[in-house]
This record gives C-alpha cells, structure tokens and sequence, in this order.
C-alpha cells in the first residue's frame, strides 16, 4: 500500500469504514500514525479492534488532530461533522488528499486527475487502457476501482514514469485540497448531486476546484466549451496559458470511431477525444492509441454490449443515473436505413428513483425509440411524459417484466436498451446491482450464452 512518512507521530480520526475508510486506517497505520476510527456497522469496527482506538469522532475532543477522514458519501452539508472538526481547526478530508500528501515520500511519478458529471469512468479506465498498452507502468483508482491508498507504490521502467489514473467525484475533490495532477480533465459539467450543493453553481465551483489545486505551468483537458465548462475553462486560460488549456478536438476522431466496437455514440467520441489528449501529455504516440482503442473492452454497465440475441443487441447503461447520462446511449443508435427501412430501432427501458423531473436532453432523441418500457417509483411519471411522443410506451414496474416484452417485440437490428436515467436505489442496492439483475435475465429471457451468470467477470476491463 501507499504510506508516508509525513503521518508518522499525528492523530487522525475516521468516520466511515467502507472501502476507502479502510485502506485510510490501514494506510495511516502502517505509516506510524495515531488512529481513532468509527463506523456505525459493528462488522466494520471489529475489524480494527485491538489495532486503533474505536471511537466516534463527534463524541471526541479533536483538538490535536491532524485531520478527519471521512467517506466521500458522508453529505458534508448536512453531517454535523463538518462543524465539530471546524471548533477545532481540524481539517475534513478523504482518502484523495491523504494520497495527495504522501507524494513526497512516493518515487518519482505523474496523476492524471479525471472530473466531470458523465464519462469520466469511462475516460479514467480509457486513459489507463491507453497508457498500458503503451507499457507506460500505470494504476487506476479514486472513483473507480480499488482506492489508491491500497495500491502497490510505482515505479519507473524502460518506458517512463508511473503514472496514477485517478477519477475524482465532486465530493472526493470536496475533501482534497494539496492534490497538483499534472494533468487534469473535465469531460463536462450538467445538473447533478443538487443535494449535496447549493445550487447549479456550487456543483460546478467543486468541479473547479480539481484545476484550482493545480499549478499553473501544469496542463488541462477540457471535452466540452459549452455551459459551465467553458466558464471553467476561460478562467484557467487567464490563469495559465491557452497553451496550456486543451480542448478536445472531436473531429480529429470522428472518421475512425466506427473502428472501436466498445466506443460507439456521440458521448464516446467525446470520451475519446479527452482520453487520447491525456495520453498523448505523457507521451503517448499516435501509433499507440490507435493500436489501443479498438482492444478497449469498455466498462461494466456502461453502454455495455451485453450480447447479441437473434439479431438483437442487448446493452447493458445501468450506470446511467440521470438523464444526461442516458441521452446519449438514446443518440448512439439513430434509424438505419439499411434495417427494417430505417426505422426506430430501440427498446428502452427507463425508470428508477428519479433525480429530476423531466426527459431533459433524452427529449431531443426520441425519434430513435420504437418502445418504451417504464419502470420503478419514476415509472409512471416516464409514461406520461413518453405517451404520445413515441409509437408505444408499455408500463411494466419491473425490470424482468420489460426484458420480457421487449424480447418479444424486438427485431432482428434491434437495441433492448437499459438506460434508465434514474438511480436504482428504489428498487436495487446500487446501478451495478441493477446492471447485474439485467444481464442475468438477459441471459435466460433471451437465452444468450455469454451474459449468463457464471460467464463474465463483472467490472473485467481489458489492459
């Protein structure tokens, strides 16, 4: 794992013991510090019986600590211990500056640090497909993956430095304030976490922050100009450079994308052109990312090609949770001429715990839905906003129930789409769940060998 000298001797609390709560305490264990941690599940905490004071930290004098390290779920504008670390002084931070802080102690290496509302899962796990293939020595970690506390340290080889692929949520980068990447993206900026935030801008202002912690001669890649991200972008032009500010060139790549079966869609050119930008920073050649591209396997229960059916593909975009994440798995299969006389060929299944009231930028691809199969607590409100602007909506509560008749309904050229634009929490644990549950049926609904359990590795990414 990822230790450092600069813990050695100083107190830390840590609420949260989950994936990233864990390899904190493990981290500043084995780098000599003083640890107090806390969950409310009493599994967690036995865990850590005997080797760190068990302890909750709202019900502790933190005066001396070096900081508290809390779970990027934990909302820090409703937890109360934001406000008890504040009397204080003690600063509120995650697993991301932790990693941050130990850089000094670490060999020489390179972050590429990864924000955006949509794709910046598949960008991370692009750029590190790129960088390995590439024989660049490279993890991947932050929002995606195992946390990067836990990651054997890198070194250099014949090729070059190691580099850390990082994804950064808003919230991971709420809590990390020393991170310098020596490259940055941001894939784009739509409403989302307005929960968590203020407002609209107050979820763009912590997108911001990633390039804020910059320093100025390092590089930035931005995948849109448009919106918040322009605005972002402009200010670290005045900031730093227009040379030092990329914007991604999507025309550069749009006469191959046909080439890359796992990166079809308006959104993956997109995710392309950010990923290719990040590699080619840290010296990746051309000859490089073209060899990788077409081997990438894309990820789990992201416009997942879950398998082809009787000459229907079933794709697997559970990890669309809102709708700007689904509207382009809707933009990714316009009307073929070439099939069934160029009409719409979709078979969308749609619903969940709703995040927003609306289609959003899904009502501008509705001419490429033949069905819509509405599902979960947004099920009716998706009827009633899809009944008369596609050829037919069907109301099913369940997802096994839409597989089901869109098995049935489905032709040869066809796409049964779960791309729900809500999140799952209404009926499934997390969008993996859900991902998980389709694929299954998938499988015995429309008999397809290779997505039935037992025959994929959930998560597997090629390297």
């Amino acid at each position: 794992m990822i230790t450092s000298a600069a813990f050695a001797g100083k107190r830390y609390a840590v609420l949260g013991l989950a994936r990233s709560g864990a390899a904190s305490v493990e981290a500043l264990l084995a780098s000599g510090a003083v640890v107090t941690a806390w969950d409310r599940d009493e599994d967690r905490r036995a865990a850590f019986a005997g080797r760190c004071d068990l302890a909750d930290p709202l019900e502790l004098d933190l005066a001396g600590f070096a900081g508290v390290v809390v779970s990027p779920g934990v909302p820090l504008n409703t937890h109360p211990i934001g406000l008890h670390a504040a009397k204080s002084s003690v600063p509120v931070i995650g697993d991301i500056e932790l990693f941050a802080l130990a850089r000094r102690d670490m060999v020489e290496h390179r972050v590429i640090g990864i924000t955006g509302t949509n794709g910046k899962s598949t960008v991370t796990a692009l750029t590190h497909h790129i960088l390995a293939m590439a024989g660049l020595p490279a993890v991947m970690g932050g929002n995606i993956g195992e946390p990067v506390l836990t990651r054997e340290p890198l070194g250099p080889n014949e090729n070059g430095l190691g580099v850390y692929v990082l994804e950064l949520s808003s919230f991971q980068i709420d809590l990390t304030f020393n991170l310098d990447a020596d490259v940055a993206a941001l894939t784009n900026i739509t409403p989302d976490h307005l929960d968590r935030y203020a407002d609209y801008a107050a979820y763009a202002e912590a997108k911001e922050r990633l390039f804020d912690m910059q320093s100025a001669h390092r590089r930035a890649v931005f995948g849109t100009d448009e919106g918040p991200a322009g605005a972002i972008r402009a200010r670290q032009v005045a900031r730093r450079g227009e040379g030092r500010t990329l914007l991604a060139d999507l025309a550069r790549f749009a006469p191959f994308q046909h080439q890359w079966p796992s990166l079809q869609g308006p959104h993956n050119l997109q995710n392309v052109a950010v990923a290719v930008a990040l590699a080619e920073e840290l010296g990746v050649t051309e000859a490089q990312w073209r060899h990788a591209l077409p081997r990438f396997r894309g990820l789990a229960h992201r416009m997942e090609r879950t398998c082809e059916a009787d000459g229907v593909l079933y794709i697997n975009d559970s990890k669309a949770t809102n709708p700007a994440s689904a509207a382009p798995a809707l933009a990714a299969f316009p009307p073929d001429p070439a099939i069934r006389d160029g009409r719409a060929r979709i078979h969308w299944i749609v619903g969940g715990l709703a995040k927003e009231d609306g289609l959003a930028e899904c009502g501008d691809h509705l001419g490429h839905i033949a069905a819509a199969y509405t599902v979960g607590e947004a099920g009716p409100r998706f009827a009633e906003l899809l009944e008369g602007r596609v050829p037919k909506v069907e109301r099913c509560e369940l997802i096994a129930e839409a597989v089901a008749r869109a098995q049935d309904a489905a032709r040869p050229g066809d796409v049964v789409l779960l791309s729900p634009a809500c999140a799952s929490y209404d009926q499934f644990r997390d969008y993996e769940k859900r991902g998980e549950h389709f694929r299954h049926l998938v499988g015995v609904i429309a008999r397809c060998d290779t997505c039935a359990p037992g025959n994929r590795a959930d998560g597997e990414l090629a390297s």
